[in-house]
């Protein structure tokens, strides 16, 4: 088949890859808009599980990958003066854009053709290809073409955030929670290179409008910042990047869906797909599994057998998607309602930050939440009831919510 992806990102790049190893005759074009060498953002996330996944579907790529990244373990809450650690499990971090270095490489030496400083905005652009892949972001264009087709669906969190770098590197997970005279406002950060971490700010619209940051330019906003994560930062700076007017890049966070992910000969990859909240750095995990289950789908079929391929990728990809999703709501919310878990001794914070995920969480009062789950965590027997019951209780509790 002749496969073209737009996009040249994680998503678009593992899929070529495999594309052609499965079946060394198709034709794969990965079309990139900007120019080579070019890539936006800091560092992205992974945990252990998906090294193991790409070490099946191409040993070389996933050797390189583990090579480049850098590995922390547990973390750090920092809230206002107090400071508690945790020891939880491994984590992963690459450099965005040495992970698509990896990926292009790789790409190319399989045969691969990518094209740089090509912007693709329509599906008629590729009027010869069998199978157009849209990998091109959670405001894909080709998406947007064919909107009515996809079911999309778009909603925006509450809370302001932005993406940054920064030149001190944390070893660890590290959360800081600062108080200001208009709320709240806290940071992500975890190192990524040798020379970089990546720093993830967030803080309700309230905050946001208050401490001005809806107003400032980028140099300003980067100090004002630097202040309020001094002790964080220790003497370090921090890094961003301007829109077109000159300011910082402060986001509200889309969630996107799409009823169906193909439209005749277009299928949808990564976040044109799906989004899911950066609290859970899960989005190139799931950008590389969405590429190695189409992979796998597609194989050496030809054209005729694309109707096929296409519904049973989006039929297994959807179903492992459904925990992944609900966890991604559920923690989007807890940073949401920071006020109502703030006060607890930040021991007791931190550990229901790692619970935020639960669907029962948002219903039972924090400091009883902490102490069930304490002891539930003791017994065997109550911590399969709680995997068993906890879902259908929130569903019960949510039903009857004036939200729900």
């Amino acid at each position: 088949m002749k496969i073209d992806c737009v996009g040249g990102g994680p998503a678009s790049l593992y899929l070529a890859i495999l594309a052609k190893l499965r079946e060394p005759a198709h034709e794969v074009t990965v079309h990139e808009r900007h120019a080579a060498g070019t890539s936006h953002g800091w560092g992205v996330t992974f945990w252990p599980d998906l090294l193991e996944e790409l070490h099946l579907h191409d040993p070389v790529s996933a050797r390189a990958v583990a090579e480049r990244s850098v590995r922390w373990r547990g973390g750090f809450a920092h809230v206002g003066d107090r400071t508690t650690a945790h020891d939880g499990d491994v984590g992963h971090a690459i450099g965005r854009h040495r992970l698509r270095t990896i990926l292009a490489d790789r790409a190319q030496e399989l045969g691969v053709r990518l094209e740089f400083g090509v912007e693709i905005g329509s599906r008629a652009q590729l009027p010869d290809a069998d199978l157009v892949v849209a990998g091109d972001g959670a405001h894909s264009r080709l998406r947007t073409e064919s909107a009515a087709h996809f079911g999309t669906r778009v909603t925006t969190g509450a809370n302001r955030f932005i993406w940054l770098g920064t030149t001190r590197v944390f070893t660890a997970f590290t959360f800081a929670f600062v108080e200001t005279g208009h709320g709240w406002i806290w940071c992500y950060a975890y190192g990524y290179s040798p020379e970089h971490s990546t720093c993830v700010v967030e803080c309700s619209e309230a905050t946001w409008t208050g401490l001005g940051l809806d107003r400032l330019g980028h140099g300003d906003a980067l100090r004002l910042l630097e202040s309020l994560f001094a002790d964080m930062l220790d003497g370090h700076a921090l890094l961003g990047r301007t829109d077109i007017d000159g300011h910082a890049q402060w986001q509200a966070f889309p969630t996107v869906t799409n009823a169906s992910w193909s439209h005749g000969n277009l299928a949808l990859i990564g976040d044109a797909a799906h989004t899911t909240h950066y609290s859970i750095g899960a989005g190139t995990s799931l950008a590389l599994r969405d590429a190695a289950c189409l992979a796998r789908a597609l194989g050496s079929a030809g054209p005729e057998r694309l109707p096929a391929a296409l519904a049973a990728y989006e039929r297994e990809r959807k179903q492992a998607l459904l925990p992944v999703q609900s966890a991604a709501r559920h923690s989007a919310q807890w940073y949401e309602n920071l006020p109502r878990y703030i006060g607890l001794a930040p021991e007791r914070m931190f550990a229901l930050l790692g619970q935020r995920h639960s669907p029962l969480l948002p219903y039972v009062p924090p400091q009883l939440y902490y102490h069930l789950d304490q002891t539930v965590g003791r017994l065997p027997s109550l911590r399969r009831l709680k995997r068993s019951l906890g879902p259908r209780l929130a569903r019960a509790l949510q039903s009857r919510s004036p939200r729900g």
